[in-house]
């Protein structure tokens, strides 16, 4: 596997940033890593990619334990948050100055260029460009060496809808030979991206889910608004109810487990009850719902 991660911890004075986390990454996956602001994905990327220890448990990337540092970070492609680029520098001559730290050749400087579609502003000096295109010369560095890994720490920030759209192509179409672990907290990216998702909040990991899984589930929430309100535990009389919540004033969310439509059983209810239905709709389980039911 090209990321393994075994029971980590990591504890900055009295707050604990990682509590015991684990989860393993195959070859050819690209993995979406979610949690709220303070959750502790980037210092797990930090222990990762060899910038800070953790204080127990361990990690390793492409076989190789992260106590290794130099074969980790031979084996990292690595784009943190905030692209550390060189305005002043061209696009060449910066990824040519990367190339000759990991001694790669020039030819791979020109693959690199075509393959994350910087040809066209190649020219030019960094300060020049578009962010859209100083998130690829950051791509281009990153991939220089042709690591195994890529960690991709929000990669699409800041973006516009057009520039959004190419990154996510061109993270996708390097996944296709690469292993790939992308932190963001845009939901659509996962879902139009990823193949898994691994969900932490607070340090712990709280979901590790396949994306195919999570489309397929046959939960679904139901959100009905009556004119009146209603005791939740009539509501959770209806067939395979799972959950009931009372959202805002009289409109209700119903959870319920089949892949049957149950908006009509809802609509009967009010009509037996002498109900008004003032809006009724079906809402996917998604990622977005799994994450704020989790999250919190």
């Amino acid at each position: 596997m090209s990321i393994s991660v075994q029971n980590i911890s990591k504890t900055f004075g009295s707050q604990k940033a990682l509590d015991n986390v684990s989860f393993t990454i195959n070859k050819g996956e690209i993995v979406g890593f979610l949690g709220p602001n303070g959750a502790g994905k980037s210092t797990l990327m930090k222990i990762l990619t060899t910038y800070i220890l953790a204080d127990s448990g361990d990690a390793a990337v492409n076989e190789f334990s992260v106590a290794d540092k130099i074969n980790v970070q031979k084996s990292i492609g690595y784009l943190p948050e905030h692209n550390p680029l060189y305005l002043d520098m061209y696009v060449k001559e910066y990824l040519a100055f990367n190339a000759n730290v990991y001694k790669v050749s020039k030819t791979r400087i020109e693959e690199v260029i075509e393959q994350t579609g910087l040809t066209p502003e190649a020219h030019k000096k960094i300060d020049q460009l578009s962010k859209g295109y100083r998130q690829r010369v950051g791509l281009a560095a990153a991939l220089l060496h042709n690591p195994e890994v890529l960690i991709l720490d929000e990669p699409t920030t800041g973006l516009d809808p057009n520039q959004l759209l190419e990154i996510r192509k061109l993270i996708k179409d390097i996944g296709k030979e690469k292993t790939i672990l992308l932190s963001t907290h845009i939901m659509k990216e996962v879902e139009a991206v990823c193949d898994r998702v691994v969900i932490i909040n607070k340090g712990v990991v709280v979901a590790d889910k396949k994306l195919t899984d999570l489309r397929d589930a046959k939960e679904q929430i139901i959100e009905v608004e009556f004119d009146y309100r209603v005791e939740e535990q009539l509501l959770n009389r209806l067939p395979n109810v799972v959950a009931v919540k009372n959202t805002a004033g009289f409109v209700y969310e119903i959870t319920f487990d089949t892949d049957v439509d149950m908006r009509p059983a809802v609509f009967d209810f009010a009509h037996d009850n002498q109900l008004k239905t003032l809006q009724l709709s079906r809402k996917n389980k998604n990622l977005e719902s799994l994450f704020t039911e989790i999250t919190g």
